[in-house]
Protein backbone atom coordinates (compact mmCIF):
# COMPACT_ATOMS: atom_id res chain seq x y z
CA UNK A 1 0.00 0.00 0.00
CA UNK A 2 1.37 3.56 -1.22
CA UNK A 3 1.51 6.21 0.82
CA UNK A 4 -1.95 8.32 -0.44
CA UNK A 5 -3.45 4.73 0.10
CA UNK A 6 -2.04 5.06 3.94
CA UNK A 7 -3.21 8.18 4.34
CA UNK A 8 -6.88 7.59 2.86
CA UNK A 9 -6.90 4.53 5.28
CA UNK A 10 -6.10 6.52 8.22
CA UNK A 11 -8.19 9.76 7.37
CA UNK A 12 -11.04 7.19 7.08
CA UNK A 13 -10.23 5.63 10.59
CA UNK A 14 -10.27 9.11 12.16
CA UNK A 15 -13.33 10.07 10.63
CA UNK A 16 -15.10 7.50 12.22
CA UNK A 17 -13.65 8.96 15.74
CA UNK A 18 -15.00 11.75 14.88
CA UNK A 19 -18.42 10.50 14.72
CA UNK A 20 -18.27 9.49 17.52
CA UNK A 21 -17.82 12.58 19.08
CA UNK A 22 -20.61 13.86 16.86
CA UNK A 23 -23.21 11.82 18.53
CA UNK A 24 -22.36 8.35 16.62
CA UNK A 25 -25.51 8.62 14.34
CA UNK A 26 -24.72 7.39 10.49
CA UNK A 27 -26.78 9.98 8.77
CA UNK A 28 -23.71 12.42 10.66
CA UNK A 29 -20.80 10.64 9.03
CA UNK A 30 -21.50 11.36 5.64
CA UNK A 31 -21.84 15.59 6.33
CA UNK A 32 -18.83 15.15 8.73
CA UNK A 33 -16.96 13.66 6.12
CA UNK A 34 -17.48 15.89 3.32
CA UNK A 35 -17.11 19.24 5.86
CA UNK A 36 -13.59 17.60 6.79
CA UNK A 37 -12.41 16.70 3.33
CA UNK A 38 -13.51 20.27 1.90
CA UNK A 39 -11.68 22.21 4.53
CA UNK A 40 -8.32 19.97 3.79
CA UNK A 41 -8.78 19.78 -0.13
CA UNK A 42 -7.02 23.02 -1.55
CA UNK A 43 -9.31 25.88 -2.71
CA UNK A 44 -8.94 29.44 -2.53
CA UNK A 45 -12.14 30.01 -0.23
CA UNK A 46 -13.80 27.42 2.26
CA UNK A 47 -17.18 28.29 2.84
CA UNK A 48 -20.16 26.00 2.52
CA UNK A 49 -21.11 26.80 -0.78
CA UNK A 50 -17.41 26.96 -2.57
CA UNK A 51 -16.94 23.48 -0.73
CA UNK A 52 -20.14 21.83 -1.73
CA UNK A 53 -18.97 22.94 -5.35
CA UNK A 54 -15.99 20.61 -5.07
CA UNK A 55 -17.29 17.99 -3.49
CA UNK A 56 -20.26 17.11 -5.53
CA UNK A 57 -20.33 18.83 -8.69
CA UNK A 58 -23.53 17.53 -9.72
CA UNK A 59 -25.63 18.28 -6.81
CA UNK A 60 -23.99 21.57 -5.25
CA UNK A 61 -27.29 22.79 -3.64
CA UNK A 62 -28.06 19.51 -2.06
CA UNK A 63 -24.57 19.21 -0.76
CA UNK A 64 -24.60 23.13 0.56
CA UNK A 65 -27.71 22.23 2.32
CA UNK A 66 -26.44 18.89 4.04
CA UNK A 67 -23.81 20.78 5.21
CA UNK A 68 -25.40 23.73 6.55
CA UNK A 69 -27.88 21.65 8.32
CA UNK A 70 -24.65 19.67 10.19
CA UNK A 71 -22.72 22.77 10.95
CA UNK A 72 -25.44 26.12 12.16
CA UNK A 73 -28.01 23.59 13.12
CA UNK A 74 -27.59 19.65 14.62
CA UNK A 75 -26.55 19.70 18.31
CA UNK A 76 -23.64 18.29 18.62
CA UNK A 77 -20.54 18.91 21.53
CA UNK A 78 -17.56 20.34 20.22
CA UNK A 79 -15.51 19.69 22.93
CA UNK A 80 -16.16 16.48 22.12
CA UNK A 81 -14.92 16.85 18.92
CA UNK A 82 -11.72 18.84 20.02
CA UNK A 83 -11.31 15.95 22.39
CA UNK A 84 -11.15 13.17 20.07
CA UNK A 85 -8.63 15.18 18.11
CA UNK A 86 -6.54 16.35 20.15
CA UNK A 87 -6.29 12.30 21.63
CA UNK A 88 -5.80 11.44 17.78
CA UNK A 89 -2.77 13.95 17.59
CA UNK A 90 -1.20 14.13 20.75
CA UNK A 91 0.60 10.97 20.98
CA UNK A 92 1.88 11.39 17.35
CA UNK A 93 3.35 15.26 18.50
CA UNK A 94 5.21 13.51 21.73
CA UNK A 95 6.63 10.96 19.53
CA UNK A 96 8.99 14.03 19.34
CA UNK A 97 9.18 14.79 22.50
CA UNK A 98 6.82 16.13 25.67
CA UNK A 99 4.16 18.90 25.46
CA UNK A 100 6.15 21.75 26.87
CA UNK A 101 3.81 24.58 26.67
CA UNK A 102 0.14 25.94 26.97
CA UNK A 103 0.39 29.11 24.81
CA UNK A 104 -2.61 31.95 24.96
CA UNK A 105 -4.15 34.49 21.91
CA UNK A 106 -6.68 35.26 20.45
CA UNK A 107 -7.18 36.14 16.41
CA UNK A 108 -9.74 38.55 15.07
CA UNK A 109 -12.52 37.09 12.11
CA UNK A 110 -13.18 40.60 9.88
CA UNK A 111 -16.81 40.60 9.18
CA UNK A 112 -18.69 43.05 7.12
CA UNK A 113 -22.44 43.84 8.98
CA UNK A 114 -23.65 43.97 12.50
CA UNK A 115 -25.24 40.34 12.65
CA UNK A 116 -22.80 37.42 13.12
CA UNK A 117 -22.31 37.04 16.69
CA UNK A 118 -20.18 39.05 18.46
CA UNK A 119 -19.19 41.07 15.56
CA UNK A 120 -17.79 45.01 16.80
CA UNK A 121 -15.79 47.20 16.27
CA UNK A 122 -12.50 45.84 18.27
CA UNK A 123 -8.35 45.26 17.59
CA UNK A 124 -8.10 42.68 14.84
CA UNK A 125 -5.07 40.85 15.09
CA UNK A 126 -5.08 39.41 12.25
CA UNK A 127 -4.94 43.05 10.29
CA UNK A 128 -3.37 44.63 12.49
CA UNK A 129 -6.00 47.59 13.12
CA UNK A 130 -9.50 48.25 15.11
CA UNK A 131 -12.26 47.31 12.60
CA UNK A 132 -15.30 44.81 13.00
CA UNK A 133 -14.82 41.44 13.63
CA UNK A 134 -15.34 38.54 15.69
CA UNK A 135 -12.75 37.74 18.34
CA UNK A 136 -11.89 34.47 19.66
CA UNK A 137 -9.59 33.28 22.49
CA UNK A 138 -7.52 30.14 21.75
CA UNK A 139 -5.13 27.97 24.07
CA UNK A 140 -2.88 25.75 22.40
CA UNK A 141 -0.23 22.63 23.31
CA UNK A 142 3.45 22.67 22.16
CA UNK A 143 6.19 21.24 21.76
CA UNK A 144 9.60 21.95 20.09
CA UNK A 145 8.48 19.91 16.73
CA UNK A 146 4.37 21.12 16.66
CA UNK A 147 1.67 22.52 18.28
CA UNK A 148 -1.95 21.98 18.07
CA UNK A 149 -4.84 23.96 19.50
CA UNK A 150 -7.13 22.41 22.26
CA UNK A 151 -9.89 24.91 23.23
CA UNK A 152 -11.45 27.87 21.23
CA UNK A 153 -14.51 30.40 22.41
CA UNK A 154 -16.19 33.56 20.92
CA UNK A 155 -15.39 36.40 23.03
CA UNK A 156 -18.79 38.26 23.16
CA UNK A 157 -18.73 41.88 23.72
CA UNK A 158 -20.23 43.63 26.85
CA UNK A 159 -22.66 44.77 24.16
CA UNK A 160 -23.92 41.86 23.08
CA UNK A 161 -23.70 40.09 26.38
CA UNK A 162 -26.01 42.67 27.39
CA UNK A 163 -28.66 42.99 24.76
CA UNK A 164 -31.40 39.68 24.60
CA UNK A 165 -32.14 40.54 21.15
CA UNK A 166 -29.04 40.00 19.85
CA UNK A 167 -28.60 36.95 22.08
CA UNK A 168 -31.44 35.41 20.84
CA UNK A 169 -31.28 35.98 17.27
CA UNK A 170 -27.63 34.41 17.41
CA UNK A 171 -28.86 31.47 19.28
CA UNK A 172 -26.74 32.76 22.43
CA UNK A 173 -27.47 30.53 25.44
CA UNK A 174 -28.31 32.03 28.68
CA UNK A 175 -25.50 30.36 30.36
CA UNK A 176 -23.10 32.10 28.24
CA UNK A 177 -22.15 35.31 30.18
CA UNK A 178 -19.69 38.25 29.21
CA UNK A 179 -15.97 37.29 30.36
CA UNK A 180 -13.10 39.36 29.26
CA UNK A 181 -11.00 37.41 27.41
CA UNK A 182 -8.21 36.97 29.92
CA UNK A 183 -10.88 35.45 32.19
CA UNK A 184 -12.02 33.39 28.91
CA UNK A 185 -8.16 32.19 28.70
CA UNK A 186 -7.78 31.20 32.25
CA UNK A 187 -11.27 28.68 32.06
CA UNK A 188 -9.61 27.28 29.11
CA UNK A 189 -6.55 26.76 31.34
CA UNK A 190 -8.76 24.99 34.36
CA UNK A 191 -10.83 23.48 31.99
CA UNK A 192 -7.08 21.60 30.37
CA UNK A 193 -5.77 21.06 33.88
CA UNK A 194 -9.51 19.14 34.38
CA UNK A 195 -9.44 17.35 31.51
CA UNK A 196 -5.75 15.61 32.26
CA UNK A 197 -4.22 17.45 29.08
CA UNK A 198 0.08 17.06 29.74
CA UNK A 199 1.13 20.01 31.39
CA UNK A 200 2.76 22.84 30.20
CA UNK A 201 4.45 26.46 30.82
CA UNK A 202 1.70 28.77 30.31
CA UNK A 203 2.72 31.22 28.15
CA UNK A 204 0.47 34.07 26.89
CA UNK A 205 1.76 38.24 25.08
CA UNK A 206 1.34 41.47 26.87
CA UNK A 207 -2.21 41.52 26.17
CA UNK A 208 -2.78 38.92 28.53
CA UNK A 209 1.14 38.90 30.72
CA UNK A 210 0.29 42.78 31.74
CA UNK A 211 -3.07 41.66 33.79
CA UNK A 212 -2.36 41.12 37.31
CA UNK A 213 -5.36 39.09 37.97
CA UNK A 214 -4.60 36.77 35.02
CA UNK A 215 -1.17 36.29 36.39
CA UNK A 216 -2.57 35.60 39.45
CA UNK A 217 -5.26 33.31 38.54
CA UNK A 218 -2.56 31.30 37.16
CA UNK A 219 -0.79 31.11 39.88
CA UNK A 220 -3.99 30.33 42.22
CA UNK A 221 -4.08 26.99 39.59
CA UNK A 222 -0.66 25.94 40.31
CA UNK A 223 0.62 27.40 37.04
CA UNK A 224 4.15 28.38 36.03
CA UNK A 225 4.11 30.85 33.22
CA UNK A 226 6.59 32.84 30.69
CA UNK A 227 4.17 35.94 29.82
CA UNK A 228 5.10 39.47 28.01
CA UNK A 229 4.73 42.27 29.35
CA UNK A 230 5.20 46.10 28.55
CA UNK A 231 7.61 47.93 29.61
CA UNK A 232 5.30 50.35 31.59
CA UNK A 233 4.95 47.40 33.99
CA UNK A 234 6.15 48.44 37.26
CA UNK A 235 8.08 46.53 39.40
CA UNK A 236 10.36 46.35 42.50
CA UNK A 237 13.97 45.89 41.27
CA UNK A 238 16.37 43.70 42.85
CA UNK A 239 16.81 44.82 47.24
CA UNK A 240 13.89 46.85 46.85
CA UNK A 241 10.32 46.77 48.00
CA UNK A 242 7.35 48.71 49.80
CA UNK A 243 8.36 49.79 53.29
CA UNK A 244 7.10 47.40 56.17
CA UNK A 245 3.91 48.66 58.36
CA UNK A 246 4.80 51.48 60.59
CA UNK A 247 5.55 50.97 64.08
CA UNK A 248 2.62 50.42 66.79
CA UNK A 249 2.09 53.38 68.48
CA UNK A 250 0.84 51.79 71.17
CA UNK A 251 -3.14 52.50 70.42
CA UNK A 252 -5.74 50.62 68.39
CA UNK A 253 -5.49 48.13 66.39
CA UNK A 254 -1.33 47.56 65.37
CA UNK A 255 -0.55 48.63 61.09
CA UNK A 256 0.24 45.19 59.44
CA UNK A 257 -0.48 46.35 55.41
CA UNK A 258 2.99 47.28 53.51
CA UNK A 259 3.19 50.71 52.45
CA UNK A 260 4.74 52.96 49.83
CA UNK A 261 6.39 56.58 50.12
CA UNK A 262 8.94 58.77 48.54
CA UNK A 263 11.61 56.39 49.26
CA UNK A 264 9.74 53.57 48.76
CA UNK A 265 8.49 53.28 45.06
CA UNK A 266 8.34 50.89 42.30
CA UNK A 267 10.24 51.15 38.83
CA UNK A 268 9.02 50.41 34.92
CA UNK A 269 11.02 47.34 33.76
CA UNK A 270 13.15 49.63 31.84
CA UNK A 271 15.07 50.10 35.30
CA UNK A 272 16.36 47.38 36.72
CA UNK A 273 17.19 46.63 32.97
CA UNK A 274 19.39 49.32 32.49
CA UNK A 275 21.11 48.92 35.79
CA UNK A 276 22.48 45.69 34.97
CA UNK A 277 26.14 45.34 34.54
CA UNK A 278 27.33 44.27 31.25
CA UNK A 279 28.53 40.93 32.04
CA UNK A 280 24.84 40.19 33.26
CA UNK A 281 23.85 40.31 29.10
CA UNK A 282 24.38 37.01 27.11
CA UNK A 283 23.68 36.36 23.75
CA UNK A 284 21.16 33.02 23.56
CA UNK A 285 20.27 31.12 20.56
CA UNK A 286 16.43 29.39 20.94
CA UNK A 287 15.82 27.56 17.66
CA UNK A 288 17.19 27.14 14.02
CA UNK A 289 15.06 29.09 11.89
CA UNK A 290 15.02 29.41 7.30
CA UNK A 291 17.84 31.94 7.78
CA UNK A 292 19.95 30.21 10.38
CA UNK A 293 20.11 30.40 13.87
CA UNK A 294 17.55 32.38 15.75
CA UNK A 295 19.81 34.72 18.38
CA UNK A 296 19.73 37.88 20.37
CA UNK A 297 20.71 39.63 23.51
CA UNK A 298 19.17 38.65 26.82
CA UNK A 299 19.44 39.30 30.72
CA UNK A 300 17.43 38.37 33.88
CA UNK A 301 16.64 39.31 37.11
CA UNK A 302 15.14 38.64 40.13
CA UNK A 303 11.72 40.81 40.75
CA UNK A 304 8.41 41.55 42.42
CA UNK A 305 5.74 42.41 40.18
CA UNK A 306 4.38 45.69 41.63
CA UNK A 307 0.52 45.70 42.15
CA UNK A 308 -1.79 46.65 45.38
CA UNK A 309 1.33 46.92 47.55
CA UNK A 310 -0.79 48.70 50.66
CA UNK A 311 -3.14 45.85 50.67
CA UNK A 312 -0.69 43.24 51.45
CA UNK A 313 0.64 42.71 54.52
CA UNK A 314 4.32 40.88 53.00
CA UNK A 315 5.57 41.35 49.74
CA UNK A 316 4.65 38.43 46.88
CA UNK A 317 7.37 36.19 45.86
CA UNK A 318 10.13 37.43 43.12
CA UNK A 319 9.79 36.44 39.88
CA UNK A 320 11.85 36.22 36.91
CA UNK A 321 11.83 38.98 34.98
CA UNK A 322 13.56 38.50 31.46
CA UNK A 323 14.40 41.05 29.04
CA UNK A 324 15.64 41.44 25.52
CA UNK A 325 18.05 43.98 24.36
CA UNK A 326 19.54 43.29 20.89
CA UNK A 327 22.70 45.59 20.79
CA UNK A 328 21.59 47.33 18.17
CA UNK A 329 18.67 48.95 20.07
CA UNK A 330 18.69 52.03 21.71
CA UNK A 331 16.89 50.41 24.60
CA UNK A 332 15.53 47.15 25.69
CA UNK A 333 12.73 45.81 23.43
CA UNK A 334 10.90 43.13 25.16
CA UNK A 335 9.98 42.06 28.61
CA UNK A 336 8.49 38.96 29.94
CA UNK A 337 7.73 37.61 33.73
CA UNK A 338 8.09 34.34 35.11
CA UNK A 339 7.13 31.98 37.85
CA UNK A 340 9.45 29.14 36.44
CA UNK A 341 11.92 28.43 39.32
CA UNK A 342 15.19 30.25 40.34
CA UNK A 343 17.21 26.82 39.15
CA UNK A 344 16.25 27.35 35.59
CA UNK A 345 18.97 28.84 33.84
CA UNK A 346 18.38 31.60 30.89
CA UNK A 347 18.56 29.38 27.78
CA UNK A 348 15.53 27.55 28.90
CA UNK A 349 13.32 30.78 29.89
CA UNK A 350 14.29 32.28 26.50
CA UNK A 351 13.43 29.25 24.17
CA UNK A 352 9.84 29.13 26.29
CA UNK A 353 9.31 32.50 26.03
CA UNK A 354 9.74 32.16 21.99
CA UNK A 355 8.07 29.42 21.85
CA UNK A 356 4.99 31.24 20.71
CA UNK A 357 6.27 31.66 17.11
CA UNK A 358 4.80 28.49 16.58
CA UNK A 359 1.27 29.66 16.85
CA UNK A 360 1.41 32.90 14.67
CA UNK A 361 2.12 29.70 12.28
CA UNK A 362 -0.74 27.38 12.80
CA UNK A 363 -2.92 30.48 12.46
CA UNK A 364 -1.82 31.49 9.42
CA UNK A 365 -2.41 28.04 8.15
CA UNK A 366 -5.54 27.68 10.12
CA UNK A 367 -6.89 30.62 7.91
CA UNK A 368 -5.14 30.13 5.15
CA UNK A 369 -5.11 26.32 4.39
CA UNK A 370 -8.30 25.22 6.19
CA UNK A 371 -10.74 27.56 6.34
CA UNK A 372 -10.93 28.66 10.22
CA UNK A 373 -12.18 32.29 9.17
CA UNK A 374 -14.03 31.77 5.93
CA UNK A 375 -17.08 30.44 8.50
CA UNK A 376 -20.65 33.24 6.68
CA UNK A 377 -23.15 31.95 9.05
CA UNK A 378 -24.38 34.35 11.78
CA UNK A 379 -25.17 31.89 14.99
CA UNK A 380 -23.01 31.35 18.29
CA UNK A 381 -23.35 27.13 17.36
CA UNK A 382 -22.14 27.38 13.89
CA UNK A 383 -19.45 29.71 14.89
CA UNK A 384 -18.38 27.01 17.21
CA UNK A 385 -19.38 24.02 15.24
CA UNK A 386 -17.19 25.23 12.32
CA UNK A 387 -13.86 26.28 14.36
CA UNK A 388 -14.26 22.61 16.35
CA UNK A 389 -14.17 21.06 12.55
CA UNK A 390 -11.48 23.20 11.38
CA UNK A 391 -9.19 22.63 14.34
CA UNK A 392 -9.97 18.94 13.95
CA UNK A 393 -9.02 19.20 10.23
CA UNK A 394 -5.82 20.62 11.30
CA UNK A 395 -5.14 17.98 13.87
CA UNK A 396 -4.92 15.54 11.12
CA UNK A 397 -2.75 17.16 9.48
CA UNK A 398 -0.50 18.16 12.34
CA UNK A 399 -0.32 13.79 13.00
CA UNK A 400 0.38 13.91 9.43
CA UNK A 401 3.53 16.15 9.54
CA UNK A 402 4.71 14.48 12.79
CA UNK A 403 5.23 11.04 11.61
CA UNK A 404 7.89 12.07 8.97
CA UNK A 405 11.23 12.32 10.63
CA UNK A 406 12.09 14.86 11.25
CA UNK A 407 8.67 16.44 11.50
CA UNK A 408 7.87 18.79 8.74
CA UNK A 409 6.99 22.22 10.10
CA UNK A 410 4.21 22.67 7.65
CA UNK A 411 3.68 22.79 3.81
CA UNK A 412 0.91 22.11 1.09
CA UNK A 413 -1.74 19.69 1.91
CA UNK A 414 -1.42 16.00 1.13
CA UNK A 415 -5.26 16.14 -0.20
CA UNK A 416 -5.50 16.67 -3.67
CA UNK A 417 -7.19 19.59 -5.35
CA UNK A 418 -10.68 19.92 -6.12
CA UNK A 419 -11.37 22.20 -9.13
CA UNK A 420 -15.28 24.55 -9.00
CA UNK A 421 -17.57 23.37 -11.72
CA UNK A 422 -16.89 25.33 -14.58
CA UNK A 423 -19.63 28.46 -14.53
CA UNK A 424 -19.79 28.30 -10.57
CA UNK A 425 -20.49 31.45 -9.00
CA UNK A 426 -20.89 31.53 -5.09
CA UNK A 427 -24.82 33.45 -4.01
CA UNK A 428 -24.64 37.47 -3.87
CA UNK A 429 -21.13 37.62 -5.16
CA UNK A 430 -20.21 39.93 -8.31
CA UNK A 431 -21.22 38.21 -11.47
CA UNK A 432 -17.28 38.36 -13.64
CA UNK A 433 -18.95 39.39 -17.22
Amino acid sequence: MDERSDRSVRFDEYLDRLSVAVGGKSRRRGPLGAYCTGLLIPGERKSMEPMAARLDPTRVQAMHQSLQNFVSQAAWCDEAVLTAAREYALPVMEEHGSIEAWLVDDTGYPKQGKHSVGVARQYCGMLGKTMNCQAAVTTFVANESASLPVAHRLYLPEKWAADPERRKKAGVSDSVQFRTKWEIALDQVEWMMKAGIPDGVVGADAGYGDVTAFRDGLTKLGRAYVVGIRKGIAVWGPGKGPAPAPEYPGRGRPATRLRRDKDHKPESVLKPATALPPEAWQQVNWREGTQGEMSSRFARVRVWAAHLDDRRTEPPPTEWLLIEWPESEPEPTKHWLSTLPEDTDITTLVRLAKLRWRIERDYEELKQEVGFAHFEGRGWRGFHHHAALSIAAYAFLVAERARLSPPRASGTSPFKAAPLPSGFRPRGSADPA
